[in-house]
């Protein structure tokens, strides 16, 4: 009897054991529930012989813990069910997508970037204007298939500049593999490349950029290059070049480049001189018909040129478009919006797209008396309106003169701390030509010169340059100078005038046609006073 209850103890307790296991290793509960049902159904066939009282209430006490065994069990994998299932895929992917964003926004210094990419919005219709065609500078259009054939020149102008130097190429890779991070810093986005293709992209790129510049200010002759060279002299794809290289988008960090003059010059206090060579290269793309005279060419050697825009200063988040726009707005400084206004634009830096419209057309303002004068000056912004007057600086329009405009837009409506003086002069041009009718005036008024076909490409030019820009009109340096055309425009007094003054006093026919109605009048009166007079 004893040693059946031991038997009967020995049993349970390993079904009691084989349940913990189960649990633990957390199996399906039906699986455990099978196994549980067999090891059952083993012992009752071990046990099909009655037994005495003794023996059944044993059994009924195991049975009693192997049915809450199996409870437990159940309500462990019930809790585990309500727990939900893993997460899926999807949600999985978001939480790696955020974790990238963290880690880019992290990266990015926003501070340093300037060379952008171009708002989608911007580009619409007008991909030409901000592709390179024959040239890529920087990673953007790196390996492009159609851009391929520049890379060969670029191989020869690397060579060439080695053998001149008698360097190492290693000397260039490691100098620019010392600011690889502060030059991806300046582009927008992550760049795709390894760390020795980026190098070598812009060792190759900058030092073709410098041959350029350093070929056109010295001559390509003095380095090396025969007269007929398809891309190293002055003729030739020489004005494509220059309009791919003014690209917002196919820029280099001015800084490699001046670290490249630099190691070639031998001399590493050459910061600034890369700014000048820009400058003569991109002389051909100023929008006015002055040529950089000798006078001027002195002006950018002297320091007195560090009044105004000093590429000797360290400004090593520049790129040749930058130093180019700074070019265009030298001299004096523009005058500033009246201190109410520039309040409120900086408040509210969302402009409203509705009140873009400065000043009416030529053909409006005419009407309401105002006259049309060409200023003699080189800074075609330089605006002037007084007593009536609107003298406007003569303006140079050729086929290179929308990519211009419009990349110059484009790096204003980018850049966060730029001022938009390009932008306020290519918007109050746009409101004076409305028709080829406007253009064909301020041409007469030597105002306007192009090289376009005719006046309505030029009128279409303008109205087409700024159709996607937001502006806001108070920010803007000619803010004061629009109110002050706008007053006098709606004087009534002014339109009055101006309508007797074009009706009557045009040309000399019609002045003496008004003088002899007028004494024709005089006449006709005294001698209906006289008659008068004579009868009383």
């Amino acid at each position: 009897m004893v040693a059946v209850y031991n038997k009967e103890l020995l049993s349970w307790y390993l079904i009691t054991l084989k349940l913990r296991e189960t649990v633990e290793s957390g199996l399906p509960k039906i699986s455990t529930r099978n196994e549980s049902t067999e090891l059952i159904d083993r012992h009752h066939q071990q046990q099909q012989q009655p037994q005495d009282p003794h023996v059944r209430k044993l059994q009924q006490e195991p049975s009693e813990a192997l049915r809450i065994a199996v409870e437990n069990n159940g309500a462990e994998n019930v809790s585990k069910d309500e727990t939900g299932p893993p997460e899926s895929d999807w949600v999985i992917s978001i939480r790696d997508k955020l974790e990238q964003a963290c880690q880019d926004d992290e990266a990015c210094s926003w501070a340093k970037l300037s060379i952008f990419r171009i708002p989608h919005y911007l580009k619409d219709g007008e991909d030409k204007a901000y592709i390179p065609q024959i040239v890529s500078i920087g990673p953007y259009h790196h390996g492009k298939k159609r851009l391929r054939q520049m890379d060969r020149h670029k191989w020869r102008c690397l060579h060439r500049i080695l053998r001149r130097t008698s360097h190492e190429i290693s000397l260039y890779l490691d100098s620019v593999k010392e600011v690889e991070e502060k030059a991806r810093a300046c582009y927008e986005g992550t760049i795709s490349m390894s760390s020795n293709e980026f190098v070598e992209m812009m060792v190759l790129d900058g030092c073709f950029v410098i041959e350029l510049f350093r070929g056109v200010a010295e001559g390509f002759q003095e380095l090396g290059y025969p007269r007929n060279d398809p891309v190293f002299s002055m003729r030739g794809s020489m004005h494509t070049l220059q309009r791919d290289m003014i690209m917002l988008e196919n820029q280099i960090p001015l800084f490699i480049l001046d670290q490249l003059l630099s190691l070639q010059l031998g001399n590493p206090d050459q910061k600034g001189l890369v700014a000048k060579l820009a400058l003569w290269f991109f002389d051909p793309l100023m929008p006015t018909d002055e040529p950089l005279t000798k006078l001027s060419r002195n002006r950018l050697k002297s320091l007195s040129y560090a009044t105004t825009f000093n590429p000797l200063s360290d400004q090593s988040e520049l790129h040749c478009l930058e130093v180019f726009r700074q070019s265009l707005l030298h001299s004096d400084p523009k005058p500033e919006p009246r201190a109410w206004i520039k309040r409120w634009s900086h408040s509210n830096r969302v402009a409203d797209k509705r009140r873009q419209q400065l000043i009416h057309c030529v053909t409006e303002l005419r009407e309401a008396g105002i006259k049309f004068k060409k200023r003699k000056t080189d800074r075609f912004w330089d605006i002037q309106f007084k007593d009536g007057i609107l003298r406007i600086p003569r303006l140079l329009i050729h086929d290179g003169t929308r990519s211009l405009f419009l990349n110059l837009i484009a790096f204003e409506q980018s850049h966060f701390d730029c001022s938009n003086d390009i932008t306020s002069y290519v918007i109050f041009m746009d409101n004076l030509i409305n028709s080829p009718e406007d253009v064909g005036y301020l041409h007469y008024c030597g105002i306007i010169e192009h090289w376009l076909g005719s006046d309505a490409e030029v009128a279409d030019l303008f109205n087409r340059l700024c159709q996607e820009v937001v502006f806001d009109i108070n920010d803007s340096y000619l803010s004061t100078l629009s109110v002050e055309m706008n007053r006098y425009y709606n004087h009534r007094w002014n339109a009055w005038r101006a309508s007797l003054k074009h009706n009557y006093f045009s040309s000399p026919w019609a002045i003496i046609s008004v003088i002899a109605a007028f004494v024709l009048l005089v006449l006709t009166l005294t001698q209906t006073f006289y008659g008068v007079y004579g009868y009383y």
